[in-house]
């Protein structure tokens, strides 16, 4: 990777990734959903799941970091994520890296 402020960034998100799946008991069908989101939405998110692991990340690597995230879960992109541009990142506050699992909704 070019960029060693991108690789940083995607190694300690996936670092804490791999301990708070740790420390919560993932199993081998537990995964991540992951989005590249607003404050109000990490919000949403951490209130209703548990665990969520949220990284704030500057509008101008966010979206390297995000794809690469990605890339190393082996998750796909979908269309929205590939249409994705760093003005848009800007324009719509999308400074938050947030990782949750579906399967595991607060109660």
């Amino acid at each position: 990777m070019k960029n060693p402020t991108i690789e940083k960034e995607t190694r300690m998100y996936l670092f804490d990734l791999t301990n708070t799946a740790l420390e919560n008991g993932f199993k081998a069908d537990d995964n991540w959903e992951l989005v590249l989101g607003t404050e109000a939405q990490k919000t949403k998110i951490q209130r209703d799941y548990y665990p969520a692991v949220t990284a704030k990340i500057f509008a101008e690597i966010a979206l390297p970091v995000y794809y690469t995230i990605k890339s190393r879960l082996h998750q796909p992109l979908n269309t929205i994520e590939q249409n994705l541009d760093v003005k848009t990142v800007v324009k719509d506050h999308l400074n938050y890296v947030i990782a949750y699992n579906p399967k595991r909704e607060r109660r």
